[in-house]
């Protein structure tokens, strides 16, 4: 066994404590059956399940409802869209959904879940009753769609989903289950993904609060609503998609792509303590630790998924009951478990393979007036501007055909740093957002917004 492989192997004790937390989560939740996974760096670590049923239980090929994590599939095919310039985040629903009365909201809107939509579908409650009550995008929004003026606020959606599907629909001029497959399942090898349960699948019950009794729940076919929360899945399945939200895959969405999925793009709802919503995925804090991911849950189901990229490690948990059990907290926990008890073991240092001499040119210290930054130049090849020591304000840079760098995260996220030039070449100062950044500290040779006393540094007397 060689030194990587090793680093994925759980140690026997780290595997006990997954396998007691999901046996607490099955008894006090009271589900009727569990399954999990844990993913470290992209591979299945760990496997467990939990069930009523005496020496049988569910493993990772066994079909779940997974509810609103279908949302983040249908995210992935929106952003496709975007990436191969067919639509933008900006662009007016009622560019490909006309008739509407939805003018003023946008694609980014409704998956970052800002459009302003009502939560929920008006008429009976849409998880429990057939799709064909809905048959038209009319019967999904109401006379009253809006609840807020687009932009305004986050408000989560079911209909803001199904609009994204027909959507998809449009564009591709294919049904969206047929754009699913063969644009997501198919290329990430998600055989056991599908928007009708095929066996072996497990059976939704409904446990009674006050008694150790169950019904089983209706299956229903969502028909428009489907986008929102439609799918079945596996934990075998999920771990393979939360791996690709990590990573990304050139076939499916770049990582770049799936990166900017994880990116706050809503503030949190009033009162939450969570960073806000991407797009397409929630996001959530479980101690210090950034969660990206998404929760799910339809009658007789609930699931979790959560990935910490900083660990790189992902849980999914998947459970056959209405309520009681908190599958998102789970998958959580079982993130914590393993990211605390071993942490990630860092890839190698390694040098550039060819350095750029102009962005080396770049590298060192430099002054935003009387504030000490540096500039390194990453392994990627990306330009890293911080502060020397303390805290304030960092950002990763992209080179770009021009030779000027686009600011990828933080305050200067999207904002543009260039290198400006003396007439001989050299380099006189950088200018970020109008900001300038100088090699000394206020110098007189450089633009310097307000100007520089003509004395000079000097001291009291």
């Amino acid at each position: 066994m060689d030194a990587v492989s090793e680093d994925l192997v759980l140690l026997p004790a780290t595997r006990r404590s997954l396998r007691h937390r999901i046996a607490v989560a099955q008894r006090e939740g009271r589900t009727p059956s569990l399954v999990a996974a844990v993913v470290r760096a992209g591979e299945v670590v760990w496997e467990g399940s939990r069930t009523m049923v005496e020496g049988h239980g569910p493993d990772g090929n066994v079909q779940y409802r997974i509810g609103s994590i279908t949302k983040t599939f249908t995210a992935v095919l929106v952003m496709r869209l975007r990436d191969e310039g067919l639509l933008e985040l900006g662009d007016r629903v009622e560019k490909f959904l006309p008739g509407l009365g939805l003018e003023d909201v946008t694609v980014g809107q409704l998956l970052s879940h800002t459009g302003g939509l009502a939560a929920e579908t008006p008429g009976e409650w849409w998880e429990r009753t057939a799709g064909t009550l809905r048959p038209r995008l009319a019967d999904v929004l109401g006379e009253r769609p809006l609840r807020f003026e687009p932009g305004r606020r986050h408000h989560y959606s079911n209909p803001g989903y199904t609009l994204l599907g027909s959507l998809v629909e449009s564009v591709r001029a294919r049904p969206w289950e047929e754009v699913l497959r063969t644009e997501v399942l198919e290329p990430l090898g998600l055989e056991r993904t599908s928007a009708l349960p095929v066996a072996p699948h497990a059976g939704g019950w409904a446990v009674h609060p006050w008694a150790d009794v169950m019904m089983p729940e209706p299956l229903e076919d969502l028909g428009l609503m489907a986008p929102a929360g439609q799918l079945w899945s596996t934990t075998g399945d999920l771990a393979k998609f939360a791996a690709f939200l990590v990573r990304g895959d050139a076939r499916v969405l770049s990582a770049e792509s799936v990166r900017e999925m994880r990116t706050p793009a809503a503030p949190p709802e009033p009162g939450s303590t969570d960073p806000g919503y991407g797009l397409g995925t929630q996001l959530t804090r479980s101690g210090e630790r950034l969660l990206a991911g998404h929760s799910g849950s339809l009658p007789g189901f609930v699931a979790g998924l959560w990935l910490s990229e900083a660990d790189d490690v992902a849980a999914v948990v998947l459970a056959n009951c209405t309520s009681a059990l908190a599958a998102s907290g789970l998958a959580a926990d079982l993130v914590g478990i393993v990211a605390d008890a071993e942490p990630r073991v860092p890839e190698p240092w390694r040098p550039l393979r060819e350095a750029d001499p102009v962005a080396l040119e770049l590298c060192g210290p430099w002054y935003w007036g009387t504030s000490a930054q540096v500039v390194r130049l990453t392994y990627e090849g990306f330009l890293e501007l911080g502060p020397v020591g303390g805290s304030g304000r960092t950002a990763r840079f992209r080179p770009e055909p021009d030779g000027s760098w686009t600011g990828l995260n933080g305050y200067y996220a999207g904002e543009s740093l260039r290198a400006v030039r003396r007439p001989d070449g050299s380099v006189s100062h950088l200018d970020l957002g109008s900001f300038v950044f100088t090699r000394e500290p206020y110098d007189p040779q450089a633009p310097v917004p307000g100007g520089v006393d003509p004395q000079g540094w000097r001291g009291i007397g």
